[in-house]
This record gives C-alpha cells, structure tokens and sequence, in this order.
C-alpha cells in the first residue's frame, strides 16, 4: 500500500513539475521532446547535471539543452536547472544536497552562501503575511500552554525559541527535551494549548505526526515552514512561512530564525511589564552568581 501511496505521489509531483516548466501544449523538436522525456522520467539525475551532460545523455547537443531551457522561457539552462532543483528539494538526499554544492567555486564559499541566507531573508520579508503573524501571536498570548517542536536540524531553532520564551512565560515547554517520547509529551496537549512546530526540507515525518496527534487533541497548531507546498502547511491552524534556499547540503536557517526573532520580539512588546520585572530580578540573580563577564569600570 505505502509503495502505490509512493507512486500516486510521484505521478503527482511529475505532473506539477511539467505544468511549472510549460511543457503542456507546446510543439517541440524531437530533441527538445527528448529532454523533457528524460527530465520527467529521471528529474532525481536532471537537476545535477551539466547542460553538456545532459546533453550527451539524451543524445542531443550542449546547444540544443540551452535552447530547450530558453524555449521554456528561462534565461538560460542554469535558471531551469534551478527552478528544477526548487522543484525537488525537499526529496534531495542529503547526498544530493552535496552534489549541488559541489559547483560552487571554493574561492567564492563565504560570499555565495553569505549572499544566499540575504536573499532568502528579503524573500521571506516579501511573502510575509501580517495578519497570519498577528494571529500567530494572539494566540500565543492566550494560550493556557506553549509547546515548542523542532527536530533534527530544526532542533536548534527549537531551543532558541524555548530559550527566550522561557523569560516571558511560565506554562512553556519545548518537546523533544527530556527522557520521554515526543508523542508521550504531545500527549498531554489539550483544547487552549498551542503547539510551534518547525521543519523544514527534508521535512521530520515525527514533526508532522505529532502535529496530527495536537490538532485532533483541540489545541491550535502554528506551523514554522517553507512555504504553502510544505505537508505542514495543511495541519497547521495558522502556517507562516520563511525561505529556506540551500546552497550546500547544509539547511539555510537565516530566515526561519529571523522569523523567530520577529515572533520572540512581538511576544515581549505585548508583553513588556512582565517582561521588565522578571529582567530585572533576573540581572540581581546574574550578578550575585557571576554569570556574565563584568565590564571593569574605568
């Protein structure tokens, strides 16, 4: 059964990538039909290869694949590799992830993926949805619990929130911590509570599961992801979304954590009295114990 679910989701995912490249109603040269037969039956391979090696593996020229991608109306045979890569990120191994990485120049490292967290960042800042963050926040406020979910390399972004929520409210809790199971600890979400659950490409199946098992438990579910195509999208009450672009095998985590920090922000503002007392008590408690380097007075 798992393996026709596979399929279905395969066929379907081939239609979606032909319909984005605007193959359909389109009369093309036998080379050019050669291209699209093997993108559509080996898009895994297509989207690391060269346009010469592709080229050669279809049997057609470097000239015609560049043609084929400007035909398709990309600029150029890099702008289709990429939008297909875009396409199939989120199935990419990471062995495959590093393969894409394998064609940056080792001399422009620091500046490519530099420039590519500020390019995912200015994408996030155009697709953001305000009101979907507004109500992200209410909710937040008026939860009876808040528990925070990220796993794998979401882990992080998990505890930095958790971090810093843990000075603004008392009923927080962030999963995955601690000796239980993550669905013993979801199990104790309820009607009134709020589940914050991260994942990003490749998505955490146990991620999706236990935002299943909180939403069907009443309580409402606020989804940190990629974008409307990720599966959390549909299981989340309120979804908002960051880009996550990669230039290597590792994830690029620049927006999603400016995200956060726009939603720690947001929380502390409306929450400023509070937040003020506990800081200050706090500051006597670092002081006394030495937590912090002192700045030597002059």
């Amino acid at each position: 059964m798992e393996g026709v679910q596979n399929g279905v989701q395969n066929i379907q995912e081939m239609q979606d990538m032909i319909r984005q490249l605007n193959l359909r109603g389109r009369r093309l040269s036998k080379g050019h039909r050669r291209i699209v037969d093997y993108i559509e039956e080996h898009y895994d391979k297509a989207v690391f290869m060269t346009a010469s090696k592709l080229g050669d593996k279809v049997g057609v020229s470097e000239s015609t694949v560049v043609r084929f991608a400007l035909a398709m109306g990309y600029e150029g045979y890099p702008q289709l590799q990429k939008a297909l890569q875009e396409l199939v990120r989120h199935r990419l191994t990471s062995t495959q992830r590093f393969e894409m990485a394998s064609g940056i120049d080792p001399n422009a490292v620091l500046r490519t993926v530099l420039k590519t967290d500020m390019q995912n960042i200015r994408a996030t800042i155009e697709d953001c949805d305000e009101a979907i963050f507004g109500q992200a926040v209410e909710g937040i406020l008026s939860a009876r619990r808040i528990y925070i979910l990220g796993m794998r390399s979401a882990a992080p972004l998990a505890q930095f929130m958790g971090y810093y929520l843990h000075y603004i409210f008392q009923n927080m809790w962030v999963l995955g911590e601690g000796i239980n199971d993550v669905f013993e600890q979801v199990s104790h979400v309820g009607k009134e509570d709020v589940l914050v659950a991260i994942s990003f490409p490749r998505y955490s199946k146990r991620t999706l599961e236990a935002m299943t098992i909180a939403k069907g438990r009443g309580a409402m579910v606020i989804g940190l992801t990629d974008g409307p195509m990720s599966p959390l999208h549909g299981v989340s009450t309120f979804c908002l979304t960051a880009h996550t672009d990669m230039t290597s095998f590792v994830d690029s985590l620049a927006a999603p954590l400016s995200l956060i920090n726009a939603l720690i922000a947001a929380l502390g503002i409306r929450k400023k009295k509070e937040l003020s007392e506990h800081f200050a008590q706090m500051e006597g408690i670092w002081d006394a114990y030495g937590v912090y380097l002192r700045q030597e007075k002059r």
